[in-house]
């Protein structure tokens, strides 16, 4: 059996699709751990995982901070500061603590999210097999492409970390280390994410990875009344705290609809809701998902492809960075509806609800996009993928 490390940023929406994958290894007998900045990531795992602190923990006091700033920007210059002031410093921090994970768990292989590129830079400097956590697909399209000064740029900061690190000139400028050479696992499908487009036979698309995520957030589940549509509003975990304006806007909304909505926002934001609109700071989403029939958000790769998984039709208000681009794929799959967050009106929302709830071509499509989920392998086909990185099975190859 092998060791495998799970190596994570900082993010909730990053550390929860490894879950249920490290579950799935587990009960095949591997030993499984997480490496990442400590005060979020071991909070999120199940009780008993092992965490093997890859930083001290003020450092992530320091992220979140640089993340606030982080939510101001949009376009060019939310990917910018992303990768320069945010994800690229996170690296340099995180280095010499994942090798040390990795000595001291005697890993035989790196799950590495694409955002912590630490795990990546490690596994060249020690010879270890890597295999991408790709929780967001949006890197699988040319997101930059209007943008090539920029994508060029960080192509070569992230060569230049490499070399810093000590890793050999001829292999830091092999590849791209945001993609492993070795297994991308991608936690969507080409249904979703670029229908007809080939990939390399090392891409593996295996559908959401959500069973097995604690969730801790109380609900009143008898508010919900199983006679009338009901329809779930977040904006996530990293920018929900921006969204008062557009909050304000979905309240009104919703208030004159016939229907039942679940607005994820600190109370706050929405301090008068109508009858009909439940404010929570938090929610057990998994849980609370199979009673709504739509989804709205920012686009953001786990909540779209967790409501996806359920055939629930999107409306889609994308913010920054990758968003855009995962809210183009559900508009591309026509199984949603895309605003603008900065501009959209109570009218063009409840307008794009009421269609979300009714359109049968919405609701069909992305039954599809379900259907293929259900079909593509979720944590036991990663699981399967990663053995073979491992060594534990024969590579296709």
């Amino acid at each position: 059996m092998s060791r495998f490390l799970f190596v994570v940023p900082p993010f909730v929406g990053h550390v929860n699709p490894t879950i249920a994958v490290g579950a799935e290894l587990a009960r095949r007998g591997h030993d499984v751990a997480w490496s990442g900045i400590p005060g979020v990531v071991e909070e999120l795992l199940p009780v008993g995982s092992r965490f093997l602190p890859a930083a001290p923990e003020e450092d992530g006091l320091h992220f979140d901070s640089l993340f606030q700033q982080f939510r101001k920007l949009r376009g060019p210059a939310s990917f910018k500061f992303m990768w320069y002031d945010a994800l690229l410093p996170l690296a340099r921090t995180m280095i010499d603590g994942v090798q040390a994970a990795v000595e001291d768990f005697g890993a035989d292989a790196l799950v590495v999210d694409q955002h912590a590129l630490a795990g990546a830079v490690v596994a060249r400097k020690v010879g270890l097999p890597w295999a991408t956590s790709a929780t967001t697909c949006a890197e699988f399209v040319d997101a930059l492409a209007g943008w090539p000064v920029v994508a060029a740029g960080l192509r070569t900061a992230r060569v230049e970390l490499q070399l810093d690190a000590g890793i050999a000139a001829e292999i830091a400028h092999e590849g791209d280390i945001l993609f492993s050479p070795y297994l991308v696992l991608a936690f969507a499908t080409e249904a979703l994410v670029a229908p007809g487009q080939s990939f390399p036979s090392h891409y593996q698309f295996v559908g959401p990875s959500t069973t097995g995520r604690p969730e801790t957030a109380g609900f009143p589940w008898s508010w919900l009344d199983p006679t009338r549509p009901a329809v779930l509003v977040s904006l996530g975990t990293i920018t929900g705290r921006e969204g008062g304006r557009f909050f304000g806007a979905a309240a009104e909304a919703l208030g004159a609809m016939p229907i039942q909505a679940v607005i994820v926002a600190d109370p706050d934001l929405v301090p008068d809701p109508p009858d009909n609109v439940l404010v929570r700071r938090r929610v057990p989403q998994l849980a609370l998902l199979p009673h709504m029939q739509a989804v709205v958000s920012h686009a953001g790769h786990n909540t779209v492809c967790e409501g996806l998984a359920l055939g629930l039709p999107q409306v889609v208000l994308p913010i920054r960075d990758g968003q855009p681009v995962v809210a183009d794929q559900v508009v591309r799959a026509g199984c949603g509806v895309r605003l603008s967050f900065e501009r959209v009106s109570a009218d063009e929302l409840r307008s794009a609800i009421e269609r979300a709830l009714t359109d049968p071509s919405l609701r069909a499509r992305a039954d599809d996009i379900r259907r293929s989920f259900a079909a593509a392998g979720g944590p036991a086909g990663a699981a399967e993928h990663l053995e073979k990185v491992a060594g534990v099975l024969p590579s296709a190859a």
